[in-house]
C-alpha cells in the first residue's frame, strides 16, 4: 500500500436551498464524502478489516509469546489474581494465609480462608482475570494472565477502527494499531494481571460507540430534515422546523456506550471521569451536527433534545451495569460488610434496602482509603513525570546466576519495566501542543475528542497531590496519547489530495517514525518481557537514573 486515504468530495460553497436539504446533501455536510467502509473504492474495503486484524495478530504474538514468564506473582497480582480466584471458587473475595503467594506460585492455590477480605477495587477487571483462569485454570501464571492478554491484543483492533474512523486513512489507521501494539508501557500491562488493562480497554470501547452513534445521529438528522423538507412546497423545511430540529429517537450506540462506561467504573473508579467527559462530548457533537444543519436554536435544542436523552440513555444503564457488577457480592453470606446495614439501623436512611446501604457504607469505606493513600513506594511517581516516564514501574527483577537457563554469563539480569516506548511517548507528548493548537485554532472536532480522552484520565490525578499514585494510571488514557500521535503524522502525511510528491514525503515521515518506533521496541523488548540478559544489557536500556 502507497497512499490507503480517499479524496474527499470537492467542497461545494454555494448551494440551492432545495437542494440544500437533500438527505444525501446533509449527510455529506455532516459526516463527509465517507460514511462507511463500503464507501470506500472496492481495492481498499478489504483493507478496512485487514489492518485492524494484523495489527492485532502482531500484538497478539507479542504479548502471547512465553506470557507466563515468570512462573510466579509479580508485583500487584498479588492482590488481583488471587481475588480473581477466590471470586470464581466464592464469588466474593476472600482472605488469605500467610505465604499464600508461595502456595500460589507452586501451582497450589486452594488455600483460601473463610474469612472476607476488605477490598477497594470493584470486581470487573477481577472477574474478566477469572475467566482466563476458569479456561487455562488457577494453577499456572498462563491462566492468571490469559485475559490481560487477550484484552490488551483486542484493544489494538478497537484502537486501528477508531483511528479509520476518525482519520479515514488507511495509512494512519495502520500506524495507530502498530504504534499501540509495540508500545511497552501497554504490552507490559497486557502481560500481567492488573486492572488498568481491563479498565483501558472499557473506556476504549466507549469511545468507539460513541464515535459511531456520532454518525448515526447524523443520519438520524439528515434523513429527519429531509423529509421535512419533501413535504414543503419549497423543499425545504420551514422556520418552525429549524428553530430546534427533530427528535432524533433512541440512540442505540449510546446506549452501548452506556454498558461499556459501566463495566469501565466497575473495574476503577477513575472511569467516573471519562463518564462526564465523554456525556458532555456526545452532546456538543450533537449540538455540532444541528448547527451545521441549519438549527437556529441549537445550543437549547442540543442540551433539550439531544442532552438529557443521552443522559438518561447512558447513566441509568452504567450505573446498573455498575450495580450488577457486584452480584456476587449480594449473593454472598459473609462478604465484607455485608450485613453491616444489620447491625446498623438508620432512621433517615432505614427506608433503603438492607443490602444497598451495605454497599453504600462499603463504598464510603473504600473511598476514604483511596483519600488517604498516602504510604511511600519506592516507584511512586507524580502525574508530571507520567508522558515523559519519568519513573516506570519495576514490576519485577531478578539477578539469575551464572549456569541457569538463559545465563551464561556472571552477572544475568531478568526484568520487566512498565517503561513506554520512548519515540510513542515523546513523540505524543510533543504532538499533544500540536493537537491542542489544532481544536483551538481549528475547532477540529478529532482533536478536541483526543484532548478529551487525554484530560478525562490525566488530569483528575493532579487534585490528589498527596497520594501515592503510579506511572501506570497512564494506561487508561495512553491510546489517546498514540491517536494524538497519529493526528501529527496525518499533519506530516497531508491531505489526500495534496500533490504528489507533497504526500510521498510526508509518507517517508511517517514511516521513518513508525519503524524507528519498532526498532526501539525490539531494543527495549527484554526489560518489559523478562527475558534472561547480561546485566550490561539492562543497564544500557536504563536511559535515565530514575529509571532504575
Amino acid at each position: 500500500m502507497t497512499d490507503t486515504s480517499v479524496r474527499p468530495a470537492p467542497q461545494t460553497w454555494l448551494i440551492r436551498p432545495r437542494e440544500a436539504f437533500t438527505a444525501e446533501a446533509l449527510r455529506t455536510r455532516l459526516i463527509g464524502s465517507i460514511q462507511s467502509w463500503r464507501d470506500y473504492p472496492p481495492s481498499l474495503r478489504l483493507w478496512f478489516w485487514l489492518i485492524p486484524t494484523i495489527t492485532a495478530v502482531i500484538g497478539g504474538i507479542l504479548r502471547f509469546v512465553r506470557l507466563d514468564a515468570p512462573h510466579s506473582l509479580v508485583f500487584d497480582e498479588t492482590y488481583y489474581v488471587k481475588d480473581a480466584y477466590s471470586l470464581l471458587v466464592s464469588g466474593y473475595e476472600r482472605s488469605w494465609p500467610d505465604k499464600a503467594n508461595d502456595a500460589f506460585n507452586a501451582g497450589n492455590p486452594n488455600v483460601l480462608l473463610n474469612s472476607p477480605e476488605y477490598v477497594v477495587h470493584p470486581p470487573v477487571g477481577k472477574w474478566m482475570i477469572a475467566f482466563g483462569m476458569w479456561l487455562f485454570g488457577s494453577d499456572n501464571s498462563f491462566g492468571w494472565r490469559f485475559s490481560a492478554a487477550l484484552t490488551g491484543t483486542l484493544s489494538i483492533a478497537l484502537i486501528a477502527l477508531i483511528a479509520l474512523k476518525l482519520f479515514r486513512s488507511h495509512i494512519l489507521g495502520a500506524a495507530a494499531g502498530l504504534l499501540l501494539a509495540v508500545d511497552g508501557h501497554h504490552l507490559v500491562m497486557s502481560r500481567t494481571s492488573l486492572l488498568d488493562i481491563f479498565l483501558m480497554f472499557w473506556l476504549l470501547a466507549a469511545f468507539g460507540a460513541l464515535l459511531m452513534d456520532r454518525d448515526d445521529g447524523r443520519r438520524r438528522l439528515a434523513a429527519r430534515l429531509a423529509a421535512l423538507a419533501g413535504a414543503s412546497k419549497d423543499g425545504r423545511p420551514t422556520a418552525l422546523h429549524l428553530a430546534s430540529g427533530p427528535w432524533l429517537g433512541f440512540r442505540w450506540w449510546r446506549l452501548a456506550a452506556g454498558v461499556c462506561l459501566g463495566l469501565a467504573v466497575g473495574t476503577k473508579w477513575s472511569a467516573l471521569f471519562f463518564v462526564v467527559a465523554f456525556g458532555l462530548l456526545t452532546v456538543f457533537w450533537d449540538m455540532s451536527a444541528r448547527r451545521i444543519a441549519g438549527i437556529r436554536s441549537w445550543p437549547s435544542a442540543g442540551i433539550i433534545k439531544d442532552g438529557i436523552p443521552a443522559f438518561f440513555t447512558m447513566i441509568p444503564v452504567a450505573g446498573a451495569v455498575y450495580l450488577s457488577t457486584w452480584t456476587g457480592w449480594f449473593l454472598s453470606k459473609d462478604a465484607y460488610y455485608r450485613h453491616w446495614a444489620d447491625t446498623n439501623p438508620s432512621d433517615t436512611w432505614g427506608w433503603i434496602p438492607g443490602p444497598l446501604r451495605s454497599l453504600a457504607y462499603y463504598h464510603m469505606e473504600a473511598y476514604n482509603f483511596h483519600q488517604g493513600l498516602s504510604s511511600p513506594h519506592p516507584y511512586s511517581a507524580s502525574p508530571w513525570t507520567w508522558l515523559v516516564m519519568g519513573r516506570p514501574t519495576s514490576f519485577y527483577y531478578e539477578s539469575p546466576k551464572q549456569g541457569t537457563p538463559g545465563c551464561d554469563l556472571p552477572n544475568c539480569t531478568s526484568a520487566i519495566l512498565s517503561v513506554g516506548n520512548p519515540v510513542i511517548w515523546w513523540g505524543a507528548t510533543v504532538a499533544l501542543f500540536v493537537v491542542l493548537f489544532w481544536w483551538a485554532g481549528r475547532r477540529d472536532w478529532r482533536a478536541g475528542a483526543i484532548l478529551a480522552g487525554v484530560a478525562a484520565g490525566y488530569l483528575p490525578w493532579f487534585m490528589y497531590p498527596e497520594r501515592t499514585m503510579f506511572y501506570f494510571y497512564a494506561l487508561s488514557f495512553e491510546p489517546f496519547l498514540v491517536l494524538a500521535l497519529v493526528y501529527g503524522l496525518g499533519l506530516v502525511l497531508g491531505k489526500s489530495g495534496a500533490p504528489p510528491w507533497r504526500r510521498r514525503s510526508g509518507l517517508y515521515v511517517v514511516g521513518l517514525v513508525v519503524v524507528l518506533a519498532v526498532l526501539l521496541s525490539a531494543f527495549f523488548y527484554p526489560v518489559w518481557t523478562a527475558e534472561v540478559i547480561s546485566y550490561q544489557d539492562w543497564r544500557m536500556r536504563m536511559w535515565m537514573p530514575s529509571w532504575i
